[in-house]
This record gives C-alpha cells, structure tokens and sequence, in this order.
C-alpha cells in the first residue's frame, strides 16, 4: 500500500513523502479502514509547520484528520462493526460524550497519533462512526472536524431554534458547514467575508446579507442594525473579532469561538454584561454529536461545499490549494 509520511523536523511540503508500506493488521479492538477519501483544514497547515511544537512530535507522521473508506478487516473482539460498513473517523481521541476532557488530543494526523493520508490505517474500532447514506466518500470525508465543530457551536448548550438568527464569521468549512445546518433548522443565516466576490455564492447558498469586515471596521454595530441582533455567532476568527461578535449580537446571545487564527483582544466587559452574552470554546465535538449529525445530514439531505478534488499522488497540491486565499469550501483528496 501507499502512504503520505510527513518527515520529522520537516516544517515544508518538501518533507511531505509518498511511500510504500506494509499494509497494517488491526489488533483487538481494532479496524482497518480502506480509506477512498480524505479532506483537509487549516489544521493541517499548522501541523505542516509545527515540527516538534504543540501539534506535532518530532517523529514521522502520516497527517489529516478526516477521512471516509470501508470496513476492510477486524481485530479480535469488535462486534459493533462488519466488513463493507461505510465509515468516517471521528477527530478527538475517547471523546465520545460532552464535557470534554484532558485526554482527547488534537486529533488524528497530529502528535502522537497517525493520520488517514494513506490507502489502508488502523483504528479502534470507537474511532469511527457510520457514513450518511446520503453521501458519497467524497463528500462523507468532509465532515469529522468542520461538519462536527459547527454542529457543535449550533447545538450544544443553547440549540439554535427556528426562526433565530445565525451569523458566521468567514467563508471557511465551518462556517459554510453552519449555515448549512442553521437554515435546516429554521433560522435565518448571515455571514461575513473580506471577499465581495464571494458574496453572490454565499447569497446562492442561503445567507439572508453579507458584510463585509474588510471595508467596514464596526461590521458588528452594521448587523446589530440591519437585524436586531443575531442569536448566534459562529466565530470562526478567534478573539480578534470577540467585541465585534459581541455587538452583533443580541441581548442573550451566544458566541461559539472555534478559530485559532487571532487572540489578540479582550471582551469590552460593559457591552458583554449589558448583552447578557455567553461564549464558549468549541472543541470540535464528541462521538454522539457526530452520529446525531449524520442524521440530520441524512433527513435534510445536506450537501457539503467542496472546493475542489485532487487525486491522492497529488496530495502536496491539495495542501497548497487549502491554503489558497479564494478558498470555498473543502479541498478532498480522492484515493482510487
């Protein structure tokens, strides 16, 4: 079989290695997954770049994350599962209900646990979850870490309701992923961008408007005004954008924060109090939310953003493409 190995101490595609290996036997408890698909995140660039820091050890490493495949082989003792059952991994380590905990990692494809990017892996049998019947490898692949991370920002502790109002910060997975199950769920959907050439696909796609952040520095007092306040921030940005988030909201509101890419402001504690705000740290999500999500994927016959799919001996391209500014929605890599 082939696998990508990502080289210890490479912090450059240069190090990312198309190899020949064994292919591996699952021990107790354990699956091999024949994997016929794989999606990137802007995790993966972090890893990339992180050789023997916070989200990688100084080893080899097969990297990515989310992945869809079949059942191929099994280790002693499982039963939950059968050879030609439809899968995709599940992100965190043990993390199969909320709250979480210490334990859980950062996910496959990082520290000392191996990723997908390869033609076969072996993972406990708990590390998986049934595939939607509704989607093909491709599109099954894109939902562990994005699909799962803005579920959980629009579900977990305060539920978005019909009729409610949901903003997403960017044009990410994960905010495409939100607004996606937001306007399943009877809310009206509005998001930002930097971007005004992506405002008619985010208009094809549902969104009631679109601001741009870029062009006006007070986007969140704009939304205050053009909707009353939105009841739900998916905050993709970081707490870079925490008081802007805040006057977008409205009073009683609720601000899931997912992004890693700005820490660099504190909360204005007069609007915060004022508003009666709430914000939480999503850590993507535990197993049960991840199968709560497939069927709801399966009843609204949602459909992923793909950006585009890249075959799996040019995995080095898929990595440059995420990283694209006119990135919309997942770049896959499709193993034949």
């Amino acid at each position: 079989m082939k696998r990508w190995i990502l080289k210890s101490g490479a912090t450059t595609l240069d190090g990312l290695v198309l190899e020949d290996a064994q292919k591996p036997e699952p021990g107790p408890g354990e699956v091999r997954v024949r994997i016929r698909a794989v999606s990137l995140n802007y995790r993966e660039q972090l890893v990339l770049g992180d050789a023997g820091g916070n989200w990688r050890l100084d080893r080899d490493l097969i990297p990515v994350a989310d992945g869809a495949g079949d059942i191929d082989a099994l280790g002693e003792g499982v039963e939950q599962w059968s050879v030609g059952d439809k899968v995709i991994t599940v992100y965190l380590r043990d993390f199969i209900q909320w709250p979480p905990h210490p334990g859980i990692g950062l996910g496959l494809g990082s520290l000392d646990e191996d990723g997908v990017l390869a033609e076969y892996v072996v993972l406990p049998a708990a590390r998986l979850t049934r595939a939607p019947g509704t989607l093909n490898y491709v599109e099954a692949s894109t939902l562990p870490c994005a699909a799962l991370t803005a579920w959980t920002a629009l579900q977990n502790a305060y539920p978005v309701k019909s009729g409610q109002k949901v903003l997403s910060l960017g044009t990410g997975s994960v905010s495409l992923f939100a607004m996606a199950f937001a306007q399943a769920l009877g809310a009206k959907t509005y998001v930002t961008t930097s971007k005004d050439d992506k405002r008619s696909h985010l208009l094809d796609l549902g969104a009631e408007d679109v601001f741009n952040y870029r062009t006006d520095e007070n986007w969140g007092q704009s939304i205050y005004a053009a909707t009353g306040g939105v009841d739900k921030v998916v905050n993709t940005a970081g707490f870079g954008s925490i008081n802007q988030s805040v006057q977008a909201l409205a009073f009683g509101g609720d601000i899931g924060v997912v992004g890693l890419f700005n820490f660099g402001e504190a909360i204005d504690p007069g609007l915060f109090f004022a508003k009666g705000a709430s914000v939480r740290g999503i850590p993507v999500g535990p197993r049960d939310a991840q199968e709560e999500m497939i069927r709801f994927i399966d009843k609204h016959q949602i459909k992923p953003v793909i950006d585009r799919v890249i075959p799996f001996a040019d995995a080095k391209d898929a990595y440059q493409a995420q990283s694209a500014p006119d990135l919309f929605g997942k770049i896959v890599v499709e193993i034949a």
